[in-house]
């Protein structure tokens, strides 16, 4: 998609979303609040005031995710390229849409979305509600339009009903955006047995598992620089010195237009990672063991490579530890709390 087209596209599906940013009709009955499970240590969660969660929307988000008359009859729903038993990840290194069309980077994940500040790997988009019109519209991804898809859907039962429900109004593209949003809000992840160990059961991990969490802590490895916090990343964005074609993707750049954000990308959690392969934006690293071995040789000696990527010198056997740990990073139950 060229730029200007890309531009209009997103200008008219902005005008459309405006013009439905009225203030709500009163649903037709009561909806309950949706009540989300949170892992212990996870912090509030934050949720809009504008866009509560309750059965309702978050039923009706869910459907959405899998349908594929998304894309108008070209067979491509969200769920294509999010698996929910790869973490909501995809298996390629670039998911193919419409028309076999590839897609311009690796599919992230999705889970813990209600604390990013900003989403796709260059975090152009600054809420979920506006994240959902990307790849609706992206002629890679669904190559279709929000309007004629709540054209088609709209007396579709049961999306009519939830519709009514959950937001007072008729099925149309505010609704599509802040349903899908709603649902994205509650794949929560923090069921490991890293966060087991957290929780202080000595018997979560096991001693290489303990070992490599060690090397993963350590200032001189450096891996907690960035994968941090609950979610095991600081959402900054870096240049991890992945770039086997230095002018193929600009990264953070391309929103910024600033020259120092060339390859710079979200840095991504770390949570589910054994399940999300392949890895960095463009899928390229095949394994775990390839990514640990990349940053033990410090990248590819990219020039705007982040002082934090270096050599490390590590072991054999330190690798396979930290490698195992990164296994224990994955949660024992489903990501999916909605029936």
């Amino acid at each position: 998609m060229t730029a200007l087209r890309r531009t209009a596209t997103w200008l008219s599906a902005a005008l459309v979303l405006a013009s439905c940013r009225h203030e709500e009709a009163r649903p037709d009955e009561q909806d309950a609040p949706f009540v989300l499970q949170l892992p212990p240590g996870a912090p509030a969660l934050p949720v809009p005031q504008d866009n509560p969660l309750t059965e309702a929307r978050v039923r009706l988000g869910k459907m959405l995710f899998f349908d594929e008359r998304l894309s108008l009859g070209q067979g491509i729903s969200c769920a294509s390229c999010h698996f929910p038993d790869r973490a909501f990840s995809d298996t390629l290194p670039l998911s193919r849409g419409a028309n076999g069309a590839l897609g311009l980077r690796n599919a992230p994940p999705l889970f813990n979305l209600a604390w990013h500040p900003a989403f796709f790997r260059d975090g152009g988009v600054p809420t979920l509600e506006q994240q959902v019109l990307a790849p609706v519209h992206d002629e890679r991804e669904m190559n279709s339009d929000l309007v004629q898809v709540a054209g088609q859907l709209r007396d579709v039962e049961p999306y009519a009903t939830l519709s009514r429900t959950a937001f007072g109004r008729p099925l149309d593209g505010y609704v599509i955006t802040r349903s899908i949003a709603a649902y994205e809000r509650t794949l929560v992840s923090g069921w490991s047995r890293y966060d087991a160990a957290l929780q202080g059961d000595a018997s979560a991990l096991t001693a290489q598992e303990r070992h490599g969490w060690e090397l993963f802590m350590s200032p001189a490895v450096g891996c907690a620089g960035c994968h941090s916090g609950f979610d095991l990343t600081d959402h900054s964005y870096r240049n991890v010195g992945h770039l086997p074609q230095p002018d193929s993707d600009p990264g953070r750049q391309r929103i910024t237009l600033n020259p120092a954000d060339r390859g710079r990308f979200k840095v991504p959690s770390l949570r589910n990672v054994a399940r999300t392969a392949p890895y960095m934006h463009d899928g390229g690293l095949a394994t775990l063991e390839d990514v640990v071995a990349h940053f033990n040789n410090g990248g590819n000696g990219d020039a705007g490579t982040d002082p934090l990527v270096r050599p490390l010198g590590l072991s054999a056997q330190d690798r396979s530890d930290l490698v195992a740990f990164l296994r224990a990073l994955t949660d024992e139950r489903t990501l999916d709390q909605v029936p």
